[in-house]
C-alpha cells in the first residue's frame, strides 16, 4: 500500500502562483505518490498570463479552477505550502500532523503593473514560473525531511 502525501499550495487569490505550483506538481512529482491541490483565501479565477507562460513550459493549467480553502474542507493535508506573504500571514491552523512551509514568490500581477510593455510583463510571469518549477523539483526531499 502506498503512502500518498496530500499537498496544498495556498495563496491569497488562487489565481497565479498557487495555480502554477499545482500544475508543476501534478506534472513533475512522481505519479501515485502525491495528491496535489491549490486554493486561496479567496478565488479570483485562473490568471490568463499564468496559464500562457505555463503552456510555454509544457504544462496546461487552463482546465484548473480557482477555489477557496472552504471547498477543500475535509481533506487532510500532509503539507501546506504558502506561496505568498498574504497567505502566510493569514494562513488558518490545520488540524492533525500537517507540516507547513512558506515559499514566498513574487506576485507577477503586481509586477506587471509597473511593466513598460507586454513582453516585460510576461518576463515577470516567466521568472516566477521558473522559480516555482525549481521549488517543486525539491519538494520530495522537503516532504521526507524531519
Amino acid at each position: 500500500m502506498t503512502d500518498i502525501k496530500r499537498i496544498l499550495f495556498l495563496c491569497s487569490a488562487n489565481s497565479c502562483r498557487s495555480q502554477m505550483a499545482e500544475g508543476f506538481a501534478k506534472e513533475l512529482l512522481p505519479t501515485g505518490r502525491f495528491e496535489v491541490y491549490s486554493a486561496g483565501l479567496e478565488a479570483r479565477g485562473v490568471n490568463p498570463k499564468a496559464a500562457l507562460v505555463m503552456k510555454e513550459a509544457g504544462v496546461d493549467i487552463s482546465a484548473q479552477r480557482s477555489k477557496t480553502l472552504d471547498e477543500l474542507e475535509g481533506v487532510e493535508f500532509d503539507l501546506v505550502v504558502t506561496v505568498c506573504h498574504g497567505a502566510k500571514e493569514r494562513c488558518p491552523v490545520f488540524q492533525g500532523m500537517v507540516k507547513t512551509l512558506h515559499a514566498g514568490f513574487d506576485d507577477p500581477p503586481s509586477l506587471e503593473a509597473g511593466a513598460r510593455d507586454e513582453e516585460e510583463a510576461l518576463g515577470h510571469y516567466r521568472r516566477v514560473r521558473d522559480e516555482i518549477r525549481e521549488f517543486i523539483l525539491k519538494l520530495p526531499e522537503i516532504i521526507n525531511s524531519p
